[in-house]
């Protein structure tokens, strides 16, 4: 990973709103309509051009391909992996966890949704009106994406040749994410998580050997908490992310620590988050992750006071710090005065030269919405750049 020894350099989480010409085609897939490959491809690589051209010209260091073929950073696996039935809705064989139901019933599904049921049940239909078809695993996982992955990568190749930037990164799910309560074949869970494990390590080496840096999307970490019910105590959430995290660096066995990093928010909804739990209940577990560089969530109001976890917390020699300084959650464009306050304050705890800004989270959710507009975003990345030079100059009194 390049670091700011120089500057503050600029990245985000990878996700960014897809033009309406692949949502649609990203939507009849998960409907499971018939989709021409050959527009699909056209569509895709005309998207990942633009969106690497903008990032440049808004000042993003680091940047994504928006992840534009990808109908989730979850549900794309669904592609990928082997193992995994898709079934109607209302199947007696799905398992009582499974959110693709009524939202009458996935509200169920959360503490926090549970709490400010009215809030939820009037927002989640609006903001997320597609939902990926319900999935249970019935089978040995291995990996069967390689084609699609080369592809993409392939795609992302072509458009960094025609940008000046410093890196570029390809975000993968973790582990632990993948099929979420929908085992119905291995016999524990462990078993399960390991299989997944060994078969995204597939996707991990490819990106790497293809010269990106790995990033792994992991929101699971902190906001699998609010999921449990009943409640488990602090200490017996610990021990179940301890394991995933294991798995998580058996898959990432054998990569070079500084090709990869690892992003920790607590769900991307827009809502409350009062039973969150805090970065300080989860920071030693993150940093176990075998990883360069850890990207957390700290713009949105629930968190960014978190930066004083680095006042006590000692951040390892030659790891990197990605705090979100702008949100995804508000349309709200951060000032940039704001960022350069919120980036010199990470310095001052870890470093300047171990502090790159982000984002807090992606700004969508694949074909299924987009959590600010395009419009917005771009405005928010500009800032995050503008925020940057200026923390620079104060940090290196130039």
């Amino acid at each position: 990973m390049k670091t700011s020894r120089e500057r503050i350099l600029t990245t985000h989480v990878g996700s960014i709103p897809r033009p309406e010409g692949i949502r649609e085609l990203l939507r009849a897939r998960l409907k499971g309509e018939a989709v021409s490959d050959a527009e699909m491809s056209a569509r895709v690589e005309q998207a990942v051009a633009d969106v690497v051209r903008r990032q440049s010209q808004a000042g993003i260091d680091v940047v994504s391909d928006g992840e534009m073929g990808k109908t989730s950073f979850i549900s794309y696996t669904d592609e990928r992996l082997t193992g995994f039935e898709t079934l109607p809705p209302g199947d007696p064989n799905l398992p009582a966890s499974n959110t693709s139901g009524s939202w009458e019933r996935r509200l169920d599904t959360r503490r926090e949704w549970r709490a400010f049921r009215e809030y939820y049940g009037r927002y989640l239909p609006a903001a997320m009106p597609v939902a990926a078809p319900p999935v249970v695993c019935t089978g040995p996982v291995s990996y069967k994406g390689e084609a699609i992955l080369q592809k993409e990568l392939v795609t992302f190749q072509a458009a960094l040749k025609a940008v000046d930037v410093e890196d570029a990164f390809v975000p993968a799910i973790a582990p632990s994410m993948v099929g979420r309560g929908q085992n119905q074949y291995y016999k524990t869970e462990e078993e399960y998580r390991f299989a997944i494990a060994e078969a995204l390590k597939h996707e991990y080496k490819a990106v790497v050997d293809a010269g990106f840096i790995l990033q792994i999307d992991d929101p699971g970490l902190g906001e699998t908490w609010d999921m449990m019910i009943p409640a488990p105590t602090v200490e017996e959430y610990r021990r179940l992310q301890s394991m995933y995290i294991d798995v998580l660096n058996h898959a990432l066995e054998g990569l070079p620590e500084d090709r990869v990093r690892y992003h920790l928010c607590w769900g991307s909804w827009q809502g409350p988050h009062v039973g969150d739990l805090g970065l300080k209940d989860l920071v030693d577990l993150m940093l176990r992750v075998k990883a360069q560089g850890y990207s957390i969530e700290a713009a949105t109001p629930r968190h960014s006071y978190e930066w004083r976890v680095w006042q006590d917390v000692k951040l390892p020699e030659g790891k990197v710090l990605i705090p979100g300084v702008i949100a995804h959650t508000t349309a709200v464009v951060e000032h940039p005065e704001t960022i350069a306050e919120r980036l010199s304050n990470f310095a001052s705890a870890v470093g300047r030269e171990n502090v790159i800004a982000g984002a807090d989270c992606g700004f969508a959710q694949g074909a299924m919405y987009e959590r600010q507009h395009p419009s917005v975003m771009w405005a928010k990345f500009e800032a995050l750049a503008e925020g940057a030079r200026l923390a620079s100059e104060r940090l290196w009194g130039r």
